[in-house]
């Protein structure tokens, strides 16, 4: 039975590209279940700069756009919100 969640062998052996903060490896964005973790704890990720976030939010986007995942933000700073 397959399941979305990643052990740390997987996760150590994904691409810093497949994250979206790939400096600090956090978020990582393989799939559509974890896109929409990474758009729900966006603002969450500690000790990174408002640069690496931008970066993050345009990751995000594009990896929303691959899986399908719907997102109505326009801004990172919208990201994480209730």
């Amino acid at each position: 039975m397959a399941t979305n969640e990643l052990d740390a062998e997987d996760r150590n052996a994904m691409p810093d590209r497949e994250f979206a903060f790939p400096r600090v490896r956090k978020e990582p964005l393989n799939d559509a279940s974890h896109v929409r973790n990474a758009i729900a704890r966006f603002d969450q990720v500690k000790d990174v700069s408002d640069e690496e976030r931008d970066e993050a939010f345009r990751r995000i986007q594009r990896a929303a756009k691959k899986f399908g995942v719907e997102m109505s933000e326009s801004r990172w700073q919208e990201l994480g919100k209730p």
